[in-house]
């Protein structure tokens, strides 16, 4: 897309609201139909380059229905996730761009979030007896990571097809000290593509020395196509019985609060825009669920769909928690007011100082591991 004669704006625009992806060179793997199709497959293309000249691969793999997932080295960064309506019609439903250039400039992204997702209270916690003190990025507090967390940096990356299902598997070494936290991390987050439209993320984590660790991705999702209006509309259920408070900068105050009788309410489907207008303090959900778990292991979280395309998705993790969050700085202009919602499975915010919350810390012998599991289909949402 060529936009040297665009303004930023109109520049911007395009580039959000543009969902076809370059599906250049490289097959990395594939298997055959017995028509001949490639059913499975893993492709590699140039996707744009560093500042610093270093090169950035686009992976995109495909099932045998067509499906398909793309992902960035930069940020390990789900770029589209094209899967049918109830017609089989293919559509992107992840807010993404089909240029690097939109990523470099900030554009909400589908990226790895890390070394620790969503907020720390001052930007500093204590291990051990230990004070570390991280990077203060929103106000005082400490937000994804700090000022160049994980999602803004080049990943190594590798792929192949096993069983009919396509993986791409993403490394990033997280120096002792980077952004304020203690321990070298070596991270591995590994997607799976499979020909029943799941999108797996597997996250592990080694440190040499105690550390905090809560990984998440940050994906922007519109049922109906990405970039097709607002969310207001999808529905959604989430198993959760409780919810944690926040303060005014939404950080929690500790307390587990029953979501009867509030807008955070979804234990029954709900209309995402139903009751948003109830929501005091940030201009749409921004909210930690806590999970009715029992047992370990993939449990279902939530479930979303959009009533016109047929289009579902129903999100399971091993985390205690998930993220729900409704896309309230979207200003209107460049992307629709709430113009996706996300739901990042994670531990609670600002756990690192809360004991009364399920513990981040990771140490040495101890790898950290998580899964998250988007199951993509067609249907309804009913209670």
């Amino acid at each position: 897309m060529n936009t040297g004669n665009l303004s930023r704006r109109e520049a911007l625009r395009r580039i959000a609201f543009t969902s076809t992806l370059p599906l250049a060179s490289g097959i990395i793997g594939g298997c055959l139909s017995p028509q001949g199709a490639t059913s499975t497959t893993a492709l590699a293309s140039p996707f744009g380059k560093l500042p610093d000249g270093r090169p950035v691969l686009l992976h995109t793999l495909t099932n045998a229905s067509g499906a398909s997932v793309s992902i960035s080295d930069y940020g390990a960064t789900v770029t589209a996730i094209r899967v049918p309506d109830r017609t089989g019609k293919l559509a992107n439903v992840l807010f993404g761009a089909d240029t690097f250039e939109a990523y470099l400039r900030g554009l909400p992204a589908a990226a790895v979030i890390g070394r620790y997702a969503n907020r720390i209270r001052n930007s500093r916690f204590s291990i051990d007896g230990q004070e570390y003190h991280v990077t203060p990025n929103e106000g005082p507090n400490h937000l994804h990571g700090g000022k160049e967390g994980f999602a803004s940096k080049l990943w190594q990356s590798r792929a192949w097809i096993e069983n009919n299902i396509s993986y791409v598997e993403y490394r990033y070494r997280s120096v002792d000290g980077e952004e304020g936290y203690p321990g070298n991390l070596q991270v591995k987050v590994t997607y799976s593509w499979s020909n029943q439209n799941e999108l797996t993320l597997t996250y592990a984590a080694e440190t040499d020395r105690p550390t905090v660790v809560n990984l998440t991705n940050h994906a922007y999702f519109n049922l109906a196509g990405a970039g097709n209006g607002n969310v207001l509309d999808h529905v959604l259920q989430i198993h959760a019985s409780q919810y944690t408070p926040g303060d005014e900068f939404l950080i929690p105050t500790g307390v587990l609060a029953t979501v009867t009788g509030t807008p955070y309410d979804f234990l029954r489907p709900h209309v995402i825009g139903e009751r948003i207008k109830d929501i005091r303090g940030p201009k749409g959900y921004d909210h930690n669920f806590v999970l009715d778990r029992r047992g370990t292991g993939l449990q279902l979280a939530a479930r979303a769909g959009d009533p016109l395309s047929g289009r579902t998705v129903e999100c399971h993790t091993t985390e205690p928690g998930v993220q729900l969050y409704t896309a309230n700085h979207f200003d209107g202009v460049n992307q629709p007011r709430h113009g996706a919602f996300c739901l990042e499975t994670q531990h609670f915010p600002d756990s690192p100082n809360l004991t009364q919350f399920p513990s981040p810390v990771v140490r040495p012998g101890k790898p950290y591991h998580s899964q998250t599991r988007f199951r993509f289909s067609t249907g309804s949402i009913r209670g």
